[in-house]
């Protein structure tokens, strides 16, 4: 749980979303009007942070996702026993950040060719995936990924695959770096350290 390293946003294009010059008041959006995103990468604890600074997100939640089990807890989860995957969902601006801007985010979290594992955390509740909410998401997802795979030595290994029930975590979970005393203002570029 949560054993990744100290980790930045390392590109300058994701540096431009997360430092975008926008309203505060268009980072809350009436959730008719919002769209959602749903995204694993491996702990979900630094993943939440990273999009909580994000301008144009408007809320965010850690939970599990892409399972069988109904109503399942941290511990069954971290079983493998479940078939889910930590992940973080959340309510974004589409006038504000675009679908393809939070998949940047995304990848510029982790890598996209490991299976069942980044960082130090391993299993498959680690897996990376993209959950789609919509056809337009997957076909703006599919194209991403075909964009960015020659970046890459190895092959692209994120699951997409459509959005199912999200069930929130524990509430200690919650927000859980961010209470720890990192930095969640939108525009933040500190790096990220995922501990448990």
């Amino acid at each position: 749980m949560g054993s990744g390293p100290v980790k930045g946003f390392n590109t300058p294009e994701v540096q431009q979303i997360i430092t975008k010059k926008h309203d505060a008041g268009q980072n809350k959006i009436p959730k008719e009007e919002a769209e959602t995103a749903t995204f694993a990468a491996g702990c979900f604890w630094g993943v939440q942070l990273a999009f909580q600074r994000v301008p144009g997100v408007g809320s965010s939640m850690v939970g599990y996702t892409a399972g069988q089990k109904l109503h399942p807890t941290y511990n069954e989860v971290c079983s493998g026993s479940t078939g889910h995957t930590e992940g973080v969902q959340m309510l974004f601006n589409p006038a504000v950040v675009s679908y393809k801007e939070l998949l940047m985010v995304l990848f510029d979290r982790m890598d996209p060719t490991h299976l069942n594992r980044q960082g130090n955390d391993r299993g498959t509740q680690y897996r990376s995936g993209i959950y789609y909410h919509s056809e337009e998401q997957k076909s703006i997802a599919l194209d991403f990924i075909k964009e960015i795979q020659p970046k890459y030595n190895d092959r692209i290994v994120v699951e997409v695959k459509q959005a199912e029930k999200f069930w929130p975590a524990e509430d200690y979970h919650q927000k859980y770096l961010e209470k720890g005393s990192q930095k969640a203002a939108k525009g933040c570029l500190e790096p990220i350290k995922c501990y448990g």
